[in-house]
């Protein structure tokens, strides 16, 4: 099972700098992209509807971010949102289910204006999430979550952690909720179990590949999917956005619906 996770940073602009070309080329399962930045009404051109794919969106309403999920075998069913209220719409989540296996596509509240509000989003989001995330676990079934989670886990994940010690998604209390992620809860960064080189960076904040890089678009994955891990690689030969796609290879087959 491969799995290719990206930001867009605008689907229709990482689309007119080839990310469709790419990617139809990559043989993944399955695709989870986050912050289309439009409506899926207005993706009109085939290019977005590839063949040999069923996608499924999660609009926002205002059109600023929204998330989509294009796989090969039709999913049992489709989740959307998180039901976390107000926290909830400044994200984008949604889900495909098989028989024995989730695979989420996430996109966490973004900080970067500094707006005191979003801030306090951010915080109420991630409590929320690590609660939800602690109730599935114990479901008899194996989960993938892929996307943009807006926090650098270690200074290993950040080009310039020192400079960036006060910056929103590297502050203590959100690489505390990582650390309680895994430790606690038992999930595993399924990148990491393969690759654990300091300068692999997937977003930089001003496009400048050569500075500030970090590492926050993650596959997340349940404790019983860690020893099929096979393969991880940020794909950096060519620019789609500010972004760099996450390719994961499993040793997991999905049974079709």
């Amino acid at each position: 099972m491969r799995i290719i996770s990206f930001c867009a940073d605008g689907i229709k602009q990482a689309t007119s700098n080839g990310f469709f070309d790419w990617v139809v080329d990559q043989d993944a399962d399955i695709i989870c992209i986050q912050d289309l930045r439009c409506q899926e009404y207005d993706l009109t051109d085939n290019v977005f509807f590839p063949e040999g794919y069923y996608g499924y969106f999660f609009d926002s309403p205002d059109g600023i971010n929204g998330v989509a999920i294009y796989v090969r075998e039709i999913p049992k069913a489709i989740m959307t949102g998180l039901g976390f209220g107000e926290s909830d719409i400044q994200a984008r989540y949604m889900q495909a289910d098989y028989d024995n296996i989730s695979i989420g596509c996430i996109l966490a509240p973004d900080t970067a204006d500094g707006n005191p509000q979003a801030v306090e989003n951010k915080e109420v989001f991630f409590e929320q999430l690590g609660g939800h995330l602690n109730k599935i676990r114990n479901k008899r079934r194996e989960f993938v979550i892929c996307g943009n989670w807006q926090i650098a886990h270690h200074e290993s994940d950040l080009q310039d952690p020192d400079g960036n010690q006060d910056s929103s998604g590297f502050l203590p209390t959100e690489r505390q909720w990582m650390d309680n992620l895994y430790d606690r809860l038992g999930y595993v960064d399924a990148f990491r179990t393969v690759n654990s080189d300091d300068d692999e960076f997937t977003w930089w904040p001003n496009g400048n590949r050569q500075e500030n890089g970090w590492r926050t678009d993650l596959q997340i994955i349940s404790n019983g999917l860690r020893s099929t891990v096979e393969y991880g690689v940020a794909y950096k030969k060519k620019e789609f956005s500010n972004h760099a796609p996450v390719i994961m290879d499993y040793d997991y087959e999905i049974n079709p619906s």
